[in-house]
């Protein structure tokens, strides 16, 4: 402010004054407005390039010179529909802050927590957890390193807040806590707990009380104020020399200017308080709403499970009712329809994860009336005969009469047991436990044993020789082509005992394994060893006497997509003939468990898999379609085609994976029409389709026994002479089957901290060693060993050899004590 010509004399110049103050603030006020408008613009370019520079901004922490704050970027999870979202995070006088942008930093805050009161966790390589109250944040980081930064400044930020919490309850006083609105960017956010409602509640009062300090103020600078401008001029009306008076004057009409301005800045003040109270008032009001939506949905979504349930009661008691499954309408020419496009409903979301294609098989079969066809090809397909429906189980030498596979090939030289203690009845409520497990990996949430079945995935593994009779036909298959088909009904036909079996099988613990000897019975021996544990990993190996060698290692990746789970088996599966040397490759698919909120459970399996016979180069592509409830096709429909090395299809393949498969010979194939999407479809010609695999009924009172295959029922059985790690040893499972499920729950968890207990004291050998600059192996197993292999070049392990022999010596010695 400019000092003012002197030639005004008392009362005019302060009337100068009082005109000229408002210009300057309204100057100012302009200045400021020009700044805020500058950096809004600044704030929208930095949005606008933030998805341009995404790749190239840091996402690391920046501290803020000469203060504790740190900021960066980071993901953080939101739901299970937008998974996670890159924000921006603030980390300040001991509260961590998260925005969408960095220019939501001026006015929009989506959500705080407080570090004193909360718990710092890292789940893996780049992921961070924050819990406070009821509150979680799940935050990943781009790299390794800058998650050690992000918690090292959590640490610190948070010992400093208890420090100041502490000395604030030793002073006695209450300090102000800085909030903001918590927004539902994430939709699995625990509702405002009763701390976070008396914190608000204190950040009230605070802001109340300094209201009424800055009152107070505003009234003793009004009141101190006018006591100096009177002051003031008192001292004009005394006689001074000239020189005096204007001195007087002068500093008389800087205490007026200073009054205003002190007004006008109090005035402001006051106006940002009572809107910070009213906004405080409102942000209570909406947290509150949320909470009871929030409660209310809870409430409806129990309401929905209840009527739910008593639907399919009343559907049961019907004294009559029956279910109509349209299936795919077959003309008398036997043509098979493509099924119509979906009409009444676009595809449901979920449908995003599923692998398999969206179209259908794009090719027509019919099927040849023409003897002759049958007779060119009679001498191809074993067993077939006039042209009448037949199937592959019947050999050129009858050796075999069965036409079902009813598995009395061979008479077994032992009995083994048909049935299992019922299961009790327990009630079950699975989304309370799964609510706060959303993206998580399945084999990290901790499951009581409700929820399983009492058979370790070793043991689920093992049931995919349920239709070992498959491959003993495909051994003495001398066409390659024939056997690729019997291969192919092999890789469904492990799926036939999923249908019913929504529970979750145990987790094995790290070295444990499971043998089944069948070798009088059936000529074969299966070994499996869970050879990793993050991530968890089972390794398999099968020989037969009967001409087949079978291997794989599965890895089981899980992801809880909140109505629904996925379960991505990873890993190939290998099977090799003795006597031709055809050796094929092939991965399972992907399954699905629904309904996990609301409703019955049940599993889907959908995606591709991909047969490669790596001697000929022949190859049969599966398609297991998804289930669609406005879709026409049949249910678990599998269908394939078989293919030779120039890529010619020679065979069709039909089926569903819980039922039955069907091969017919292809006579001749010719291009069709164009379909409603402008792609062209082969019509193929086929002969009358002939059995391959039918699934075994399942046992009398199956449904009180866990849905078990007759192969099930006998993996528990007990066993002589197995290794001490074997998952029919295990203490937690052979509790559950026995039907003590609270013993089982207990001895489940001591197990599990057993694991984890030999985990840290492995974790620390290996830091020693490392410090002392040795050389250090992590975890070998025992009976695998890793190996590359030659045909996929990957990295899998195999079976290494001497469990068998170490069994008939009864040596056992080297085995780990897991249980």
């Amino acid at each position: 402010m400019g000092r003012v010509a002197a030639p005004c004399s008392g009362p005019g110049r302060i009337v100068s004054f009082l005109t000229a103050v408002p210009c300057l603030l309204c100057k100012q006020r302009r200045r400021r407005h020009h700044h805020q408008s500058v950096a809004v613009d600044r704030g929208r370019r930095s949005m606008s390039e933030q998805g341009k520079s995404a790749a190239s901004t840091p996402a690391s922490g920046t501290p803020a010179p000469g203060s504790d704050t740190y900021k960066g970027w980071l993901f953080k999870w939101t739901n299970y529909i937008k998974g996670y979202q890159r924000r921006w995070f603030v980390l300040s006088n001991g509260l961590l802050s998260y925005y969408r942008t960095q220019a939501e930093m001026a006015h929009t805050c989506r959500g705080t927590i407080n570090l004193a009161t909360a718990h710092i966790d890292t789940e893996d390589a780049c992921n961070i957890v924050l819990s406070s109250g009821g509150r979680t944040y799940h935050l990943k980081a781009s790299t390794e390193v800058e998650r050690q930064r992000w918690v090292t400044a959590l640490e610190l930020a948070k010992a400093k807040a208890i420090r100041m919490m502490n000395d604030q309850s030793d002073n006695g006083s209450t300090a102000p806590l800085t909030h903001c609105y918590q927004s539902d960017d994430s939709a699995d956010e625990e509702p405002t707990t009763q701390s976070d409602q008396s914190e608000i509640q204190g950040t009230l009062k605070t802001l109340a009380s300094k209201l009424d300090d800055l009152s107070t103020c505003n009234d003793l600078i009004a009141k101190h104020g006018a006591a100096l401008q009177r002051s003031l001029s008192e001292l004009e009306t005394l006689r001074v020399p000239l020189e005096g008076g204007e001195k007087i004057k002068a500093v008389n009409e800087r205490a007026t200017l200073f009054r205003i301005t002190s007004n006008a800045m109090i005035n402001a003040c006051r106006d940002f308080l009572e809107l910070a109270e009213s906004h405080s008032r409102r942000w209570q009001r909406v947290l509150q709403h949320e909470r009871e939506q929030r409660t209310h949905l809870e409430e409806t979504i129990e309401q929905l499970a209840k009527q739910h349930n008593s639907l399919e009661r009343a559907w049961r008691e019907a004294p009559a009712h029956a279910v109509n499954t349209p299936n795919t309408p077959t003309t008398n020419t036997g043509v098979s329809e493509r099924p119509r496009k979906e009409e009444a409903s676009d595809e449901d979301e979920d449908t995003e994860y599923f692998d398999a294609m969206e179209d259908s098989p794009a090719f027509i079969t019919v099927t040849a009336t023409d003897p002759s066809h049958h007779r060119r090809s009679q001498s191809n397909l074993s067993g077939a005969s006039g042209g009448q429906p037949s199937d592959w189980n019947q050999e050129d030498n009858g050796s075999v009469s069965s036409n079902e596979f009813s598995g009395k090939e061979l008479q077994p030289h032992r009995k083994r047991r048909t049935q299992i203690p019922e299961k009790p009845n327990y009630s079950l409520n699975l989304w309370s436990i799964m609510k706060n497990c959303i993206g998580k990996e399945l084999s990290k949430i901790p499951m009581p044993v409700n929820f399983n079945e009492p058979l370790s995935m070793l043991q689920r593994l093992t049931e995919d020789l349920e239709y070992h009779e498959l491959l003993d036909k495909a051994a003495r298959c001398e066409n390659s082509l024939e056997q690729m088909c019997l291969v192919a009904a092999f890789s469904v036909s492990s799926y036939s005992t999923t249908v019913h079996r929504t529970a979750k099988p145990f987790n094995p613990l790290l070295g444990e394994t499971y043998e089944l000897d069948r070798l009088e019975e059936f000529g074969y021996r299966s070994l499996c060893e869970q050879v990793s544990h993050h991530p968890p990993a089972a390794a398999h190996h099968v020989m037969s006497q009967r001409g087949w060698t079978l291997w794989q290692e599965i890895t089981i990746a899980s992801k809880f997509r909140g109505k629904y789970l996925s379960i991505m088996p990873l890993g190939a599966i290998h099977l090799q003939f003795h006597a031709s040397g055809n050796h094929y490759v092939w991965r399972k698919v992907t399954s699905t468990v629904h309904n996990i909120i609301v409703g019955k459970l049940w599993i889907d399996q959908s995606g591709d898999i991909d047969i490669v016979n790596h001697r000929t180069k022949e190859t049969c592509q599966l398609k297991f379609s998804p289930y669609s409830y406005f879709s026409r096709e049949v249910p678990r429909k599998v269908t394939g085609v078989v293919k030779d090395s120039e890529g010619q299809a020679h065979y069709i393949l039909s089926g569903t994976w819980d039922d039955k498969m069907e091969s017919a010979k292809i006579v001749q194939s010719s291009r069709g029409s164009s379909s409603s999407e402008g792609k062209h479809k082969t019509v193929y010609q086929t002969l009358t389709p002939k059995l391959l695999w039918k699934k075994y009924p399942l046992p009398e009172n199956a449904e009180n026994m866990y849905c078990f295959s007759s192969l099930a029922l006998t993996l528990n059985e007990e066993e002589e002479g197995v290794c001490w790690t074997d998952s029919r040893l295990r203490p937690d499972q052979q509790l559950m089957e026995a039907g003590r499920w609270d013993e089982a729950n207990v001895e489940k968890q001591r197990l599990e901290e057993k694991q984890r207990a030999t985990r840290r004291r492995r974790e620390a050998e290996a830091s020693k060693a490392i410090d002392e600059g040795q050389d250090f192996e992590g975890y070998i197993p025992l009976w695998f060993h890793q190996r590359t292999d030659k045909l996929t070049g990957e990295t899998t392990y195999v079976y290494k050899g001497g469990y068998w022999e170490a069994k008939e010596r009864q040596d056992w010695n080297m085995s780990p004590d897991i249980f």
